[in-house]
């Protein structure tokens, strides 16, 4: 059988930080003049007044100090909240390609070739900047490579899914090495104006190159033991925003067309669901949770990665065992875990392995057991 490996990832972090001291003060300012505006309606009790924000509540809810933005001001703007991402002629790279050139260019480094030896492009993101075409060929084209490319969204997890299917893409022949990259864009679907979800989402993109591991010359290897993907249909993550908004009669700018979910349902869904496919997966292949070096866990809420550890470990983890990135990018969507994975792998020695886990809308989970070779 031919034995897949990753051996070499990459890295982009738009230059701008938003602290959660200035999101708060954006926030509350944009509060304190929707109530001022709104205060009849709000005195006779047909509208409801907005609550301010705290940094102490963001943190207590999920772990988050600070994101990564493409677009700092538009963000802070009380007046839009909405980045700035001006359209760009059809004739110029478009912004998604343009970060995953940058992470790309440093997994190929990694790896120790050139875009020349890539066969195939996956980009796997949970928003597509276009429909079509496929933001993988444009990739492909800005890089020069060969072969062929497809998008692919499974939102939260579609870099898990997407390691899946590079893989058995290279069981079967299809292709040798397959590049994966997850550009996300997440300001662009939060909903800045709501005090239970404006602190979640940052962007940044990350990048893989996944080869057969006889043709892999890297210095840093991880095979790909084993591969688990699940998905059960929930309404309690959701995003209404499509093509056929345009068809409809409702208003175009309404919440559900950007990020909305049920926080609390989907922790006591999500995390039990995805301790017992890992636990499962490991017994399948006679590994002791225990056994493990690392888990690199999707990287939406503290309070849910340290649930699911202790769930796996039967205690509460180590930092280093399961290292936490969301304190300075926040939720990344599919690029989280590969952002631990990223930061956290050089001190593996030959046999240790370890968890590569992501979870979210769908719901959606994918498990990847890797091994140092």
């Amino acid at each position: 059988m031919t034995d897949v490996v990753i051996s070499g990832t990459g890295l982009y972090t738009p230059p701008n930080s938003i602290s959660n001291e200035e999101l708060v003060t954006s926030f509350n300012t944009y509060v304190d003049k929707f109530n001022n505006d709104n205060s009849e309606a709000i005195s006779d009790g047909s509208l409801n007044a907005l609550e301010h924000s705290s940094v102490d509540f963001i943190e207590k809810a999920s772990g988050i100090k600070s994101r990564f933005v493409i677009d700092k001001e538009g963000v802070l703007d009380p007046s839009r909240m909405i980045p700035f991402i001006p359209a760009r002629d059809d004739g110029e790279p478009s912004l998604m390609c343009e970060m995953a050139i940058e992470a790309a260019q440093e997994a190929l480094i990694a790896a120790g070739i050139t875009a020349l030896d890539i066969n195939a492009v996956l980009v796997a993101a949970s928003n597509m900047q276009r429909p079509y075409p496929a933001m993988a060929v444009e990739v492909q084209d800005a890089l020069g490579i060969s072969g062929f490319a497809f998008d692919m969204n499974v939102a939260c997890s579609s870099a898990t899914f997407g390691i899946q299917q590079a893989k058995d893409m290279i069981i079967s022949g299809s292709a040798d090495r397959v590049l994966i990259v997850n550009p996300e864009i997440c300001s662009g679907h939060l909903n800045f104006r709501d005090r239970d979800s404006h602190f979640i989402f940052g962007d940044v993109c990350t990048a893989m190159v996944l080869e057969k591991s006889s043709i892999a010359s890297a210095n840093k290897q991880f095979q790909i033991i084993d591969s688990k993907l699940k998905t059960m249909y929930s309404n309690n993550i959701r995003n209404n925003f499509g093509f056929l908004n345009r068809a409809a009669t409702d208003d175009q700018r309404t919440v559900d067309k950007l990020f909305v979910q049920e926080g609390r349902k989907v922790f006591k869904e999500v995390c039990p669901a995805v301790a017992d496919l890992i636990s499962a997966q490991l017994s399948q292949l006679d590994i002791e949770p225990n056994e493990l070096k690392r888990l690199w866990l999707h990287q939406a809420n503290l309070s849910m990665n340290m649930l699911i550890a202790r769930k796996l470990l039967g205690a509460e983890p180590a930092k280093e065992r399961a290292p936490v990135i969301l304190d300075n990018y926040a939720n990344t969507s599919s690029a989280g875990s590969i952002i631990a994975f990223h930061k956290y792998h050089d001190d593996f020695a030959s046999k240790e392995r370890g968890v590569l886990c992501s979870f979210g809308a769908g719901y959606s989970i994918g498990s990847i057991v890797l091994e140092r070779i």
